[in-house]
């Protein structure tokens, strides 16, 4: 690869502009792959439903009903995939969603363009960042919601670009003020995947083995849907539509077939910082995470 500065070469680079059609089925759908449970009728059942919003990250990892048609992901961070030809696979590092709007629950079209806006140099030997943004719009043009997330690529790094910025979200170091747990079933992978993530990684155990992995995984932001749906259960029951934004590191792989816990701290009106956890191996999978609420 050229030593030349990756952020010359990506900042600023766009995908094609894309659309999604939905409907309250796949909204419904949505919900049980992120863990909703029977007596969660305001998320499953038409009469009653309401969007969890992230639902509103499906775009930036979604093929099914997107058009221009496309078989396997390809949010801008794959443009960097192109110039670096990684020998690893890359990792998703954290995701953010900030809601501008509650999302219809019934039917609707998302419109976006998924957009490189930074380049971070960890060093040399210690990769590269690609961050992105994905401003999500309604049919009539009106900002729905935004993603940022970043990518990390192993082989990128000493390329003499700025570092990345730090994280400001410090988990106390007291018990949890909330603690929920929950269950990963055996095919969660699976259930995820219909939502649109259709990267063979979660689905192809021998796919994910040569990739570099033990077997298929869950999706990232599988753990980033259910943590916000177990977040509103706590902070504010019943109204999803109060959800302002909600951010997370991604720190470790999960396996399905796994139990999980929600860890949450209040930080004040309207803030809670959170922790999703393996209860396997007792590691989280979701680090420094912030629910924020109006």
């Amino acid at each position: 690869m050229s030593r030349r500065n990756l952020s010359e070469l990506l900042a600023g680079k766009k995908m094609e502009p894309r659309y999604l059609e939905y409907n309250w089925r796949d909204v419904a759908l949505y919900a049980l792959a992120v863990g909703a449970k029977r007596e969660d009728l305001i998320y499953t059942y038409e009469k009653y439903i309401k969007a969890i919003p992230t639902y509103g990250a499906v775009p930036y990892w979604g093929t099914v009903n997107v058009r221009p048609y496309q078989w396997m992901p390809l949010p801008a961070s794959m443009l960097a995939d192109e110039i670096i030809q990684p020998t690893v696979s890359f990792l998703n590092m954290d995701h953010e969603i900030v809601m501008h709007r509650p999302i219809d629950p019934i039917k609707g079209t998302f419109q976006w363009q998924d957009a490189i806006t930074d380049v971070y140099d960890r060093g040399e030997g210690k990769g590269a960042v690609v961050k992105t943004r994905v401003i999500v719009r309604d049919e009539a043009g009106n900002n729905v919601c935004t993603n940022y997330s970043t990518t990390f690529f192993h082989e990128a790094g000493g390329f003499g670009g700025p570092p990345m910025p730090k994280s400001t979200v410090e988990i106390p170091d007291r018990s949890p003020d909330y603690e929920a747990d929950d269950y990963i079933s055996p095919v969660q992978n699976l259930l995820y995947r219909l939502t649109g993530d259709t990267n063979l990684v979660h689905a192809d155990p021998e796919y994910a083995r040569r990739m570099g992995f033990e077997t298929s995984f869950m999706q990232g932001l599988c753990s980033f849907g259910f943590s916000c749906r177990m977040a509103i259960a706590a902070l504010i029951p019943g109204e999803p539509e109060r959800m302002t934004r909600m951010a997370a590191q991604m720190s470790s792989v999960l396996f399905p077939d796994t139990p999980v816990r929600l860890q949450l701290w209040k930080m004040g009106e309207g803030t809670a910082y959170f922790r999703f956890m393996n209860l396997t191996n007792g590691k989280p999978v979701l680090n420094r995470g912030v629910f924020e609420w109006k």
